[in-house]
């Protein structure tokens, strides 16, 4: 043999050696039958998802490490798919991102699991997960109520869909809040035409708020501010009728007062 090929021979066993050393060291891809079921998936990712729970209260609503129980409910979704534990999953996700405050990706979970399994008993509870996620990233009536609406766009289905449901009461509550915000908004636009001086872009909004929004607290001062609107637009006639109605059904209230001071001899 020469030297050369005594060197090729040397290279090669080396090279086969490490092949071997690192196959060896490798370890062997899972087996299917190694994987847990379904079952003790879904009951670890519960216990994953409890402990997160702890950690989240504990270090008082800073953060709670809902990877762990996320990436087990996918598991569960990518192995077992037909399994009753992937529908649950799919509702396990959605709130774990929610308790993050990771609404958007909680909705979209919380969407996907009423339109693929639409006669499932937890449809309720991910319709009205669906309001919470929307009410929960909704603004002061001072500002844009894109997420309100949507809330109660979401919440006037639930309401339709399942009028008995152990949701209903507080959805009811909620019903109201949610409007009150988009008629307290509705005045603040007006308000702002108001103060510019803009009257009838400003009497426009107040009849919407009181055609939209009635019976919500907010009628005798959009009443009365319409009032004043047309006052200043000259319809003098149209005004005082309007104060007439405040004067006659919200005797005693300081709006009423205001009004009383608009109309002749009303005092």
């Amino acid at each position: 043999m020469t030297r050369r090929s005594a060197i090729r021979t040397v290279v090669l066993l080396a090279s086969a050696s490490a092949l071997g050393v690192a196959c060896a060291s490798a370890p062997p891809p899972p087996k299917f039958e190694d994987l847990p079921s379904a079952e003790d998936l879904y009951k670890k990712g519960q216990e994953q998802a409890a402990k997160a729970d702890d950690g989240f209260h504990l270090f008082h609503f800073l953060s709670g490490n809902y990877a762990k129980p996320i990436e087990t409910f996918q598991d569960i979704i990518d192995n077992y798919p037909y399994s009753d534990q992937a529908v649950l999953a799919q509702l396990a996700i959605a709130d774990a991102y929610f308790k993050q405050g990771k609404y958007e990706e909680s909705l979209s979970y919380y969407r996907d699991f009423i339109e693929l399994h639409p006669e499932h008993a937890k449809v309720p509870y991910a319709m009205f997960q669906t309001v919470m996620a929307y009410y929960k990233q909704s603004k002061d009536a001072g500002r844009d109520q894109t997420a309100t609406q949507e809330a109660l766009k979401h919440l006037d289905r639930l309401l339709a869909r399942f009028p008995h449901s152990e949701y209903s009461e507080q959805g009811e509550q909620l019903w109201k809040e949610l409007r009150t915000r988009l008629g307290r908004h509705e005045m603040k636009v007006a308000d702002y035409y108001f103060k510019q001086d803009e009257y009838p872009s400003a009497a426009d909004r107040y009849r919407d708020l009181l055609n939209q929004y009635p019976g919500l607290g907010l009628d005798a001062e959009a009443l009365y501010k319409l009032g004043v609107c047309y006052t200043k637009m000259n319809r003098e006639s149209e005004a005082q009728k309007i104060f007439q109605v405040i004067l006659e059904n919200y005797s005693g209230s300081e709006v009423a007062q205001s009004a009383a001071d608009l109309v002749p001899d009303a005092n």
